[in-house]
């Protein structure tokens, strides 16, 4: 069943389990965290059985459901928000725009390479930039195919970082669109 079908085929609502909602609008994962703060730590993470309901009561959310329902129903857009192309971010650097380029990759993946400019993101960095950095930062979170960044986007933006966003297709899209000087490899 496509993603299509799957959410004309799903009605939302109080009693629908949230596997059956992320599988119906996987976008809800990203959507919710960002929104209400649940289901992207281990600290607010829901169990995909868990009724929407449940999840509601449990993590007392202060919105009416319905406003969490509209928020499942809307979470494509919220997503989308989030991302930024290859393009845009090449453009933004040959214009000199000063933003933080941020790896969340692993040590080794970071030392093996990555772009000019980019800070690994580490536990440090991350306490230091949700106490200190101004809100308006504008921020750009990779990986190597963008999943890892989109995370790491939405805990940011779930913290009032608006212009937090995660790189399409990451670094390895990165290395087929553009030339390899942008990108360093460690000694």
């Amino acid at each position: 069943m496509s993603i299509a079908t799957a959410k004309t085929a799903l009605h939302v609502g109080p009693d629908v389990t949230m596997g059956e909602i992320l599988h119906a609008y996987p976008t809800a994962k990203i959507a919710l965290f960002i929104r209400y703060h649940i289901g992207g730590c281990t600290s607010c993470g829901y169990q995909l059985t868990d009724t929407l309901a449940e999840v509601h009561q449990n993590y007392n959310i202060k919105d009416p459901l319905e406003a969490v329902l509209a928020a499942v129903r809307h979470s494509a857009s919220v997503e989308e928000r989030v991302h930024i192309s290859q393009q845009e971010l090449a453009s933004a650097l040959q214009r000199g725009l000063d933003l933080r380029l941020l790896d969340t990759r692993s040590t080794s993946e970071w030392q093996a390479g990555h772009l000019v400019g980019a800070l690994p993101v580490t536990v440090e960095l991350t306490f230091n930039a949700l106490d200190s950095w101004p809100k308006v930062t504008p921020i750009v979170f990779y990986s190597n195919e963008g999943r890892r960044s989109l995370d790491k986007a939405a805990y940011f933006q779930a913290y009032g970082f608006a212009n937090a966003r995660s790189l399409d297709g990451g670094l390895h899209a990165w290395q087929d669109t553009f030339e390899s000087p942008l990108i360093v490899a460690l000694p």
